[in-house]
């Protein structure tokens, strides 16, 4: 099945159409101009066109083909005379995948509320949480992170230190995983906003780190597509949709090689529920904290997203573990 996460898209064999779709999308030089000139920022077609030196009418239909392949995506907004189509990038990394598609019954798929941690640890302000209507508790003050109501955060901040969460596949025992991944939108903690602003933010599963995402940026300067308008304007408001990948063969972040730990590193049947840790250090050579979107804040619907994709064990498999 073809299938978009946030902003990486994996195309199968088994859907051709698709596949044209893209194809026919990429094979023009002005479509690919304009994919580069979206990379930074949202632009109205007027915008595009005299970005690009080309007619309007060139730009609205390269604009069109490429929301008909599903790589940018639109909306109408008033403009100084009568409405515009403001044109924003759908998609930042592209797959195809040539073997076997996984079928959809062998993918588990779990939410996890953003406030659903396990454990804070060495939370460091400037830190913060809150809801689609509030803030929750005060700000800078890090034993707000355990308060009950953090159950319900939408946003989470903080220049240092980790969040742990715990959740379980049920009979995972049985299962022989292929790969599993995470996805959440982040970016860095700077005061109100910045651009750049580096951060090293690393993830690990089971106590094996996965790697450093160096974040660019603590992204501002518009109002995230989700985020309240109670939420000042000057404040962080969306982030960059991050999906880790850990496979048989390595690890991927958005598709591309991040680091050689495997998903039989991981020992995922070695207890009943995986433990998952986002962190971003003092120590780190980009020490530029992190912002956590839930699904009402931010750019993206969603707020922790774990998969995995598994075959059942054999009886002859089971028997061996058993006798291990």
């Amino acid at each position: 099945m073809d299938e978009i996460q946030g902003k990486h898209a994996e195309l199968t064999l088994s859907h051709p159409d698709t596949l044209y779709r893209f194809a026919h999308a990429l094979a023009s030089p002005v479509r690919i101009r304009i994919l580069q000139a979206l990379s930074g920022r949202s632009m109205n077609v007027g915008e595009l066109a005299q970005a690009l030196d080309i007619p309007m009418s060139t730009t609205a239909l390269a604009v069109k083909t490429l929301e008909d392949a599903g790589l940018v995506s639109t909306e109408i907004q008033p403009g100084a005379r009568g409405s515009m189509k403001l044109c924003s990038r759908r998609i930042d990394t592209l797959a195809v995948r040539l073997a076997p598609e996984e079928t959809e019954h062998n993918v588990l798929s779990l939410s996890i509320p953003l406030g659903g941690y396990s454990a804070a640890e060495g939370i460091v302000p400037t830190c913060g949480l809150a809801n689609e209507k509030m803030m929750i508790g005060e700000m800078d003050v890090p034993c707000m992170f355990y308060s009950p109501e953090r159950f319900g955060a939408q946003l989470i901040w903080f220049r240092q230190g980790a969040l742990e969460y715990r959740f379980a596949f049920a009979h995972i025992e049985s299962m022989e995983i292929e790969w599993i991944e995470l996805s959440f939108e982040a970016c860095s903690e700077a005061p109100m906003h910045r651009d750049p602003w580096k951060s090293d933010i690393v993830v690990s599963i089971n106590g094996t780190a996965l790697g450093v995402w160096t974040c660019p940026a603590d992204c501002g300067g518009r109002s995230g597509r989700l985020t309240p308008g109670w939420w000042p304007a000057l404040s962080s408001q969306f982030g960059y949709l991050k999906t880790w990948r850990v496979t048989r063969e390595g690890t991927y972040l958005d598709g591309v090689r991040l680091s050689d730990v495997t998903v039989q590193a991981l020992h995922l049947s070695a207890q009943p529920f995986v433990t998952a840790r986002i962190e971003t250090s003092a120590v780190a050579r980009n020490a530029g904290g992190i912002n956590l979107f839930g699904e009402k804040f931010g750019d993206y619907p969603q707020a922790l997203l774990a998969r995995a994709g598994y075959r059942l064990r054999s009886a002859a498999q089971k028997a061996t573990d058993n006798l291990g």
